[in-house]
């Protein structure tokens, strides 16, 4: 099950007629594969939702049937693009693709093939887990996860098909698809954000494990798309794309109405629940474009490394802190705008008033210079990971 990949030429090196044939007729499939991915987070986002507000009630919800629609569309053209180009595509459009069993295609699409197919076996999975099980109690199930590992592979691939689509393009087509791989970029940081729900409530934003979390994985997202988008403020705009995405989704999905249908129900609903204001990632991706930036290749992954990570923590930080601040105390910030009581139907009201303080550091908690110095090796680490795959992303062409 090896996969060949032919030697790729440098990132810098001028584009051969023969790659601008294969772009120009792979160039639908990366489009649909952003589209494809689009369908499936904005489905994750409606699903989340829908369990909040209504509860699980069946496979067949809006929600669930566009996530997998996703999964198939991206699934469906990848296995498309590599059935043609194997047997009726032209020499340079077989040169373009990676050998897999003897088909060819790109590496995208390889990758969203796995994913449709992990996604599509997480359905009757999911189905016997929950007559096994009940309700999930948890976002991160068993079931979940293979579902969470093939919606990031569609992800990854269209993230994947966009950016060799992007290395390839030179001019004013080269500044369009890097547009679309930041678009594509706020829908990888938006997986990371919608996994990570249990984990950055409200509640929790005055916490080094709140911090640790989010240093674990935004490093990684913000760094990688810094180096792999060819624009004047790369992580800028994939973190923009993200904050765009998650507050139309949550100022939209609470404008239906909803009624829960599964018991107990403690609260009052009358529309759906969104999910909470997103996290103020725009920051720490601004600092983190002047860093790269002003570095250039002066520096290596081991000094730049913990230069990152210290610029992101102390960013967004600076901002996150008091802004959670404001959701959790300011009548402000109840209502549709910054969405700070949307409670779940089930919340007991004696948890309820829990939601309105931050949660208290645990008195067997280590001291707090210990906890900092974990957060900001997570961060460095995140880091470390995010600069060598951007850089290798730099390269992907086929």
């Amino acid at each position: 099950m090896a996969i060949a990949i032919e030697p790729r030429r440098a990132f810098g090196s001028a584009t051969t007629s023969d790659e601008t044939v294969a772009s120009q007729s792979s160039l639908w499939h990366a489009y649909i594969a952003v589209l494809a991915a689009a369908c499936v987070m904005v489905g994750v986002y409606w699903d989340i939702s829908w369990h909040m507000s209504i509860g699980r009630d069946t496979f067949w919800t809006p929600a669930h049937l566009l996530i997998q629609a996703g999964g198939l569309i991206a699934g469906l053209s990848s296995g498309y693009v590599a059935l043609k180009t194997t047997f009726g595509g032209s020499e340079a459009e077989r040169n373009s693709g990676v050998s897999f069993w003897g088909f060819r295609a790109p590496l995208g699409a390889w990758i969203c093939v796995w994913g449709c197919g992990a996604m599509l076996a997480s359905a009757p999975f999911d189905n016997w887990w929950h007559n096994a099980y009940g309700l999930d109690v948890k976002i991160v199930s068993p079931p979940h996860v293979i579902l969470a590992l093939g919606i990031y592979a569609i992800v990854v691939g269209a993230l994947l098909l966009t950016l060799a689509e992007q290395n390839r393009a030179v001019g004013d087509a080269r500044r369009r698809l890097a547009l679309a791989l930041a678009a594509t970029g706020g829908l990888f940081i938006m997986n990371f954000a919608l996994f990570l729900t249990e984990f950055s409530e409200r509640r929790f934003m005055h916490s080094t494990l709140f911090y640790g979390v989010i240093a674990a994985t935004f490093p990684f997202g913000l760094t990688s798309m810094a180096r792999a988008i060819k624009l004047r403020w790369p992580a800028t705009a994939a973190a923009t794309a993200y904050t765009l995405a998650m507050i139309l989704l949550m100022w939209i999905v609470e404008a239906f109405p909803a009624t829960p249908k599964l018991g107990p129900i403690y609260q009052h609903i009358t529309h759906m629940v969104a999910l909470s204001f997103p996290l103020l990632i725009i920051a720490p991706a601004i600092a983190i474009d002047v860093v790269l930036r002003r570095a250039g290749d002066r520096f290596g992954v081991a000094v730049l490394a913990p230069i990152v990570a210290v610029v992101f923590l102390v960013a967004f930080v600076a901002v996150q802190w008091p802004f959670a601040t404001f959701l959790v105390y300011s009548p402000l910030a109840q209502g549709p705008i910054f969405n700070a009581d949307n409670f779940v139907y089930w919340m007991h009201p004696a948890y309820e008033a829990l939601t309105k303080r931050f949660d208290p550091t645990p008195a067997n908690a280590s001291p707090l210079v210990m906890r900092l110095a974990v957060v900001f090796g997570v961060a460095t680490l995140s880091s470390v990971l995010g600069l060598r795959w951007g850089r290798w992303m730099t390269k992907v062409r086929r």
